[in-house]
């Protein structure tokens, strides 16, 4: 496994230390990768996470936004129906789940759909007018 040391970097910029925290979650490798998931861009300013959540109902799973980290859970509720039954094998995977990402400044997340058991989530990148590169005229002064 690599590693990288940022620390030089560190020396050098002030405010940046959750980028390193990121950089460190980003390189472990994680193991099990479940639910499988996806994410594609699907616009200049627009991306999409797909997730495979098969036996979970929208109201098993949670999408929380908090401080630039979207946590999608979920933990399947066991049916009456279900309780009765057993099984010779199970291979559809019903287990609690927790998912975190790491959202960039001005990520805002949109609507979560699921639909044939893929969980959707849009985000879109909204910079804001203040954040954005403004011209300034230069003016002659005319007092000399």
């Amino acid at each position: 496994m690599r590693t990288y040391d940022f620390s030089p970097m560190f020396r050098s910029v002030v405010g940046f230390d959750r980028l390193n925290r990121m950089m460190e979650s980003a390189l472990e490798v994680e193991e099990g990768g479940y639910p499988p998931y996806n994410i594609e861009k699907s616009g200049e300013d627009s991306y999409r996470i797909t997730m495979a959540v098969a036996g979970f109902a929208p109201d098993d799973i949670d999408v929380v936004v908090k401080e630039n980290t979207l946590t999608v859970s979920g933990k399947a509720k066991v049916s009456e129906e279900e309780k009765g039954k057993t099984f010779l094998y199970r291979g559809i995977a019903s287990r609690a789940f927790e998912r975190r990402f790491q959202l960039a400044d001005h990520i805002k997340v949109g609507e979560a759909k699921l639909a044939n058991g893929l969980l959707s989530i849009d985000l879109t990148r909204e910079v804001p007018e203040a954040s954005k590169p403004r011209t300034i005229t230069v003016k002659a002064d005319t007092t000399h």
